[in-house]
């Protein structure tokens, strides 16, 4: 059976970022792609996201670098909770998000009806836990925001692996980053 994993997170304005370019992305792609490296030892083939902005879209960036550098097999699904997730989004964003399905290996909606009512998204997630071995989730319990409901799904599921990264492992690769470049 296909190793499939779930990634997903805060979004920008959750967490302050504004941007594209804002360095904390950097980091943030950084942890994701140190995670997904792991998981790629143990056998994972599928990552699964649904397209929301910030964390998930810069983990498809980061599936999409694996995929040239050494991980062509590595494979990205894109499975919206409904159609037309993106109708209100800014043009800036429609595009990223465009540019994502365009590389996406697999494009599918959980409800196949434009947005309704807030269960669509409690379906995503309980297809999401259903359907995968790893939620790899931006996330810090000490600071709620939407990835919350993901990861109380996630934790109903027995010997499921759910693996964070916290605000304190972006601060760990920020402090290990200043480290290499003094010694530069």
């Amino acid at each position: 059976m296909a190793k499939v994993a779930i990634i997903s997170g805060y979004k920008p304005f959750e967490i302050g970022v504004f941007k594209m370019d804002d360095p904390a992305v950097q980091f943030i792609k950084k942890a994701i792609k140190n995670q997904l490296i792991s998981l790629l030892e143990e056998g994972l083939e599928w990552v699964i996201i649904s397209g929301q902005l910030g964390t998930e879209l810069w983990a498809a960036e980061v599936v999409f670098e694996l995929q040239l550098e050494d991980y062509p097999e590595l494979q990205l699904a894109v499975i919206t909770p409904f159609l037309n997730q993106e109708e209100s989004w800014k043009e800036a964003n429609k595009e990223w998000y465009e540019s994502v399905l365009a590389q996406a290996d697999f494009i599918d909606a959980v409800s196949k009806k434009p947005y309704e009512k807030p269960w669509q998204f409690r379906m995503k997630n309980q297809f999401f836990v259903e359907k995968s071995d790893t939620l790899l989730l931006f996330y810090d319990t000490e600071k709620e925001g939407s990835p919350k409901y993901l990861y109380e799904e996630a934790k109903r599921k027995q010997d499921y692996d759910i693996r964070l990264i916290s605000f304190d492992d972006l601060q760990a690769l920020v402090e290990e980053e200043q480290m290499k470049s003094a010694f530069e």
